[in-house]
């Protein structure tokens, strides 16, 4: 599915659970009824702002307007994912992850080695995003390889891999616990 058809076909679905009408979310995003009802329909390339303004209106993450629904396992590739622009900001979404608790978010240096992870606790996820180098990762039975940009995001309550492909490699790992 195309961006702008995936944002309408969010839009739509955020506004009817809301119960709002395309006037009422219109005047809430201080965007033009017609622009609106273009968006629903997947036509045309809102910016940033407005994006951001329906988002706000509607009460979701930006992210809710963007992507598809989640995956067990997404990866997501350094030339993929969805994008939008602004003024002075260019963004990419790599992955929307939905959390109740805690965050820790560590630099890695992957060695040439691969490292078996042990199932963690149910509830946990990891978010990896290559920064350097060529990084193979994911759960045990279904590792991907993955390049500088690609990010791998999966259920950590499985065993899971991590090997540096490269000579250098390196990666932003996030543990994500739900409590």
């Amino acid at each position: 599915m195309t961006i702008s058809r995936t944002v309408g076909s969010n839009l739509r679905q955020h506004r009817r659970s809301r119960q709002l009408s395309l006037t009422d979310l219109a005047a809430a995003a201080g965007i033009g009824k017609t622009t609106l009802h273009a968006l629903e329909l997947g036509e045309g390339n809102p910016t940033l702002s407005t994006l951001w303004a329906l988002a706000a209106a509607l009460e979701v993450p930006l992210g809710a307007l963007l992507e598809d629904e989640p995956q067990p396992v997404t990866v997501v590739r350094a030339a993929e994912g969805p994008r939008v622009d602004g003024d002075s900001v260019h963004a990419r979404l790599l992955h929307r992850l939905n959390v109740r608790g805690s965050v820790e978010v560590y630099e890695l240096a992957l060695d040439q080695t691969q490292q078996l992870s042990e199932a963690h606790l149910p509830g946990v996820q990891e978010c990896l995003v290559v920064t350097r180098g060529r990084v193979k990762a994911g759960p045990a039975d279904a590792p991907v390889d993955l390049a500088a940009g690609d990010s791998v995001h999966h259920q950590a309550a499985q065993p899971h891999v991590y090997e540096g492909l490269a000579d250098d490699n390196q990666a932003l790992l996030l543990m994500i616990y739900d409590s």
